[in-house]
């Protein structure tokens, strides 16, 4: 095992150790924009990996901020057709996070994703702050997706899957740019929010949209 490895699995190892054998990381994508849906991903990596023999081909595998587009298509092929790792995605969308705010909207993914597992984790790594409506035992860990391989993983599943959803919102609203800016706030994004008004998929709780509903109204 690398060192590398070693130390970035460090947090599932001491779970395994303390006999948990089902430990997931979760992770999301989408808090900020002001277009599109919060996605969240959550991924059980194989407790035998605990010795080593881990799948060389994610030795790189890294939050999915630091990666590329075409780095983090490869390791979602890998990790969604992995025979030993297991995973589950979901998604909440903009009427919703407008309904219940993107907290709860964020948290309500996070557990939707942890649901699709059966049997269920025994203990959650949690990429931020903990989640209060989780039912499961859970580690926060701040800079998560950097720090544990299994939010890492998490964390490109969640950013590849939003960003194929926005690429069918363009076709589906073109004008906007989502295949761009993927649903935030950027001046080209502004500047066609300002021209068109908004589509069924942005955010009204959301400034600058929220302002400019309320001018309207």
């Amino acid at each position: 095992m690398s060192a590398k490895f070693a130390e970035r699995i460090s947090f599932e190892r001491e779970l395994w150790q303390k006999g948990f054998q089902l430990v997931a990381g979760v992770d999301e994508a989408g808090r900020g924009p002001l277009a599109g849906p919060v996605v969240a991903a959550a991924v059980i990596l194989p407790q035998a990996w605990r010795d080593g023999g881990f799948d060389e081909r994610l030795r790189d595998l890294n939050d999915s901020k630091q990666l590329t587009e075409a780095q983090r298509e490869a390791f979602f092929a890998i990790l969604t057709a992995h025979p030993e790792i297991r995973h589950g995605i979901a998604t909440v969308d903009a009427a919703v996070i407008d309904r219940i705010n993107i907290l709860q909207a964020t948290h309500r993914a996070m557990n939707e994703a942890l649901a699709q597992f059966q049997p269920p984790p025994e203990h959650v790594l949690v990429d931020g702050r903990s989640v209060k409506s989780m039912k499961f035992p859970q580690t926060a860990l701040v800079k998560g997706d950097s720090l544990s391989y299994s939010i890492a993983a998490a964390s490109v599943l969640a950013k590849v899957t939003r960003d194929r959803l926005m690429l069918e919102f363009d076709v589906e609203f073109p004008g906007y740019g989502f295949a761009a800016h993927k649903g935030y706030g950027t001046p080209q994004h502004l500047a066609a929010i300002a021209e068109h008004g908004p589509c069924p998929i942005h955010r009204r709780s959301f400034a600058p949209i929220k302002p400019a509903q309320a001018e309207l109204l």
